[in-house]
């Protein structure tokens, strides 16, 4: 465990969903899976959700938070790579991120304002929209105000 991970700033949990990527030869002719999603007549790299939720709960508690992001992540069938969060005081708030094969989901909390920030970007098979229950969960908010971008549209 490396000093930030004692510090509650990186987790070391394992997930269930955690891989080793190895990195494979590229023949000329092979085919790769670019992972850009098809949907409504439109092809695009990934699904990104704005989540701002309000009047939320558990926003200074960097374990919990990360722990609510990695079953978002599970959730919406992601694969999880690494996770890192900086707790800015006892009663500060929190900035964060896990690492997804397919993008990540990150947050910047506000305890104070009772605020969070979350980014969703996923791209592949993976479902955005089934992480948003989860963080509901966790973080009982009043209001989600939710937007969505298609990134890498063409």
């Amino acid at each position: 465990m490396n000093a930030l991970a004692q510090l509650g700033m990186v987790s070391e949990l394992p997930s269930e969903n955690q891989t080793t990527i190895a990195t494979l030869p590229v023949f000329e002719g092979e085919d790769r899976k670019d992972y850009f999603v098809e949907k409504d007549g439109m092809k695009f790299a990934g699904t990104h959700l704005l989540a701002d939720l309000w009047d939320a709960e558990n926003l200074a508690d960097p374990v919990h938070i990360d722990t609510a992001l990695r079953a978002a992540a599970v959730r919406a069938g992601a694969t999880i790579l690494h996770s890192h969060f900086h707790h800015f005081s006892p009663n500060g708030g929190v900035s964060g991120v896990v690492v997804l094969a397919e993008s990540h989901i990150s947050i910047h909390t506000w305890p104070e304002r009772q605020f969070a920030a979350i980014d969703i970007f996923m791209c592949g098979d993976c479902n955005p929209h089934d992480a948003i229950p989860v963080l509901q969960d966790a973080f009982s908010p009043g209001r989600v105000d939710l937007d969505e971008q298609r990134r890498g549209r063409f």
